[in-house]
């Protein structure tokens, strides 16, 4: 885990990505994943495919751009 300003920098064990701040928790395990990784594992619970799954992602990551 790298320093990186105010956050600490982790890898996500589930997809490899590199993530700051506060991680997720795994549905499956409970372990820490980064918050991409957690809200698709939210959506997949109440049935939502993945292409839409991207889909949201997409918009949550374009509209908390500063």
């Amino acid at each position: 885990m790298k320093e990186s300003g105010n956050f600490a920098v982790r890898i996500c064990p589930k997809c490899g990505a590199e993530y700051k701040g506060v991680p997720a928790l795994s549905r499956v395990d409970n372990s820490p994943i980064c918050p991409d990784c957690g809200t698709r594992e939210a959506l997949e619970s109440i049935g939502v495919k993945p292409a839409e799954q991207e889909q949201i992602l997409e918009t949550i990551h374009r509209t908390q751009q500063v």
